[in-house]
């Protein structure tokens, strides 16, 4: 890399690795008072676990080799990549991958809050990150789906599809929350979840427009896409719950910006002009209402990850099929249908999205189910009524 790209990657990469924290505190906030402090726990512990494992391991599976399935142990603990002949190119290039894994479990916490055991959180993340996501990043990116042609630019299916539906899965092993879903459980602290929101959003800059990899044209287009698809869709968000429940929320901003960003994510370096605003504002629509879905289909998914992040990523992902815009990046990917493309690269966006769905279910479903049946995923009902916090950790967050 140059010195500019190479800079603009490690900035990207450390402003990846701030989400993380910033999604703690969003999660935190929404969550209840007794357990946000198990809840910043759980997401700061994939910055611990996930790092170490990284570089041991998983950067060699998911990137190593010319398989289409899973790499090799090519760079086992980082072995044979250096900093001379290619300016520290790649090892930048793994540190800014590196905070990619490190989010992408801590973004099921929000699934299965108030209920879960650390101990089980603590041996689900490092199992679901080389049996998951490993696998799921290898097919997008140099693997099988790849190659066929789906687009994926910053994590639309291998982060967001991939944990969403793992997501799922864990929901339906754990089971509900105590008193869900007779009894109200709203956000204790909203303050908290708009300055997560901030931080998000804030760091999703480096996210989408790092993923370039490059200080180029493509990156500042990715930049002005995540700006603008966010604000499309926290404005949609909040207009439709203003219609629909009489009043705007913070909550719904909040997370209208956040379904956004994620729809854009995997769309951001291939659409330009007015697709970002389109692309947002369909996922502010379709989120707002996807949310509620888990009252109707009683699955417990406490802060919405599902509806949010699965139904988001979904949503960005197949529209590439409509809004890929080769020519104004001067691409070599397939154009989308409003650009002259047929259904093609709608079906392969189908395709990549759908193998990351039955793989994900049913791997983190194997898993939570083996660890139930071991450990014990789900704390005891005292420890779940009196709080999380205090119960596992000895602490509390307020006094």
């Amino acid at each position: 890399m140059d010195a500019g790209s190479l800079t603009w990657v490690l900035v990207s990469a450390a402003m990846v690795l701030f989400m993380t924290p910033g999604l703690a505190f969003f999660y935190g906030g929404m969550d209840r008072e007794r357990n946000v402090l198990n809840m910043l726990m759980m997401n700061f512990y994939c910055v611990l676990i996930v790092p170490v494992l990284w570089m041991i391991l998983g950067y060699s599976l998911a990137q190593g080799g010319s398989g289409n399935f899973i790499g090799n142990f090519d760079f086992l603990f980082l072995d044979g990549i250096g900093i001379l002949d290619d300016n520290g190119g790649q090892l930048a290039t793994i540190a800014f991958l590196g905070m990619f894994a490190a989010i992408t479990p801590a973004l099921i916490s929000g699934a299965v809050a108030d209920r879960m055991k650390f101990s089980a959180w603590a041996i689900f993340v490092p199992l679901w990150l080389l049996l998951v996501y490993v696998p799921v990043f290898k097919w997008v990116y140099g693997g099988w789906l790849g190659d066929r042609g789906s687009l994926d630019f910053a994590g639309g299916t291998a982060i967001h599809v991939n944990a969403g539906i793992a997501a799922l899965a864990a929901v339906l092993v754990l089971g509900k929350r105590k008193g869900w879903p007779k009894e109200g459980q709203p956000p204790h602290s909203m303050p908290l979840v708009m300055i997560g929101t901030g931080i998000l959003w804030f760091g999703w800059f480096g996210f989408n427009a790092g993923s370039a990899l490059a200080a180029n044209g493509q990156a500042t287009q990715a930049f002005m896409n995540t700006f603008l698809a966010a604000a499309a869709a926290g404005l949609v968000w909040v207009v439709v719950e203003w219609k629909r429940d009489g009043h705007p929320t913070n909550l719904g901003a909040a997370s209208g910006i956040v379904a956004g960003l994620v729809a854009i994510t995997p769309a951001a370096g291939y659409v330009s002009g007015a697709a970002p605003l389109v692309i947002g504002g369909i996922a502010g629509l379709v989120c707002c209402y996807a949310v509620k879905l888990k009252s109707k289909f009683l699955f417990d998914d406490a802060l919405d990850v599902v509806g949010v992040h699965f139904v988001g990523g979904l949503v960005g992902s197949l529209l590439i099929g409509f809004f890929a815009n080769p020519e104004f990046f001067d691409g070599t990917f397939e154009e989308g249908i409003f650009y002259g493309g047929d259904a093609g690269l709608l079906l392969e966006q189908a395709i990549a999205n759908l193998s990351a769905i039955v793989w994900s279910f049913a791997i983190t479903f194997v898993i939570m189910v083996v660890l139930k049946k071991t450990i014990g995923v789900r704390v005891d009902e005292q420890v779940e009524t009196t709080g999380l916090d205090f119960g596992l950790h000895g602490e509390s967050a307020y006094h």
